[in-house]
């Protein structure tokens, strides 16, 4: 490779002598090139940028016309970018859901965990992921047509997600009893399965006061017998 300022990198970079440095003794060549950490990192940031907009875009299309009415050229269009581009961040609509659905997985788990990080007692922290839990569920629920739902579904990685919520409220049930604030006549699993389908149920979705008031029902259900 030339060093000299005449010779561009792919992406707009430049060979300059003040930008490659002599190679250590007993390396091969001359020079190598002193890339700057910013401009990976601009790179990796501007990558995550248009995936972002790839996923944000899709759902949103699906969420307005359904699964079967959303293509990639749709997508390409409404984000701006070439098609080419665009294969070359997933192969077609199904991967971006399922792409678009493991980032609001991801994001939910982390949500989940700061809440709890964030409760004082074993009790309060309980509450606080169960309430958290039942606004996620919430939200999600209603926001997909039937032929998105199947797709997720048929996936295993929604399954992990699951058993991981199970991990989390089943522990924060553990604690609790060992602190006397919870039920320790039935196994902490099952009271984390009726925990997850209560505050996850089928149906249209429930406003913040019908959650509160299920939340009360539950939370109730989990004191100790007297």
């Amino acid at each position: 490779m030339r060093a000299s300022g005449d010779e561009p990198l792919k992406g707009g970079y430049r060979y300059t002598l003040s930008n490659v440095k002599p190679i250590r003794p007993g390396k091969v060549g001359a020079y190598t090139l002193d890339v700057p950490k910013l401009w990976t990192e601009t790179i990796e940031t501007h990558r995550r940028e248009v995936r972002d907009a790839i996923l944000d875009t899709t759902a949103g299309l699906v969420g307005e016309r359904g699964l079967l009415g959303v293509t990639m050229s749709q997508i390409a269009e409404e984000t701006g970018i070439g098609r080419a581009t665009l294969y070359k961040y997933f192969p077609d609509v199904e991967a971006i859901l399922l792409a678009w659905h493991d980032r609001q997985i991801a994001d939910h788990l982390e949500y989940l965990a700061e809440v709890r990080d964030q409760a004082v007692d074993a009790s309060e922290r309980l509450e606080a992921v169960l309430q958290a839990y039942g606004l996620l569920s919430r939200h999600s629920r209603g926001h997909h047509d039937a032929g998105f739902a199947e797709l997720l579904h048929r996936d295993e990685r929604i399954g992990r997600a699951h058993r991981q919520v199970h991990g989390m409220i089943r522990d924060l049930l553990t604690t609790a009893a060992k602190a006397g604030t919870v039920r320790d006549d039935v196994p902490a699993d099952e009271l984390a399965g009726y925990c997850i389908s209560a505050l996850s149920g089928a149906g249209s979705p429930r406003s913040k006061a019908a959650l509160r008031r299920l939340l009360s029902v539950v939370l109730d259900g989990l004191r100790p017998p007297r």
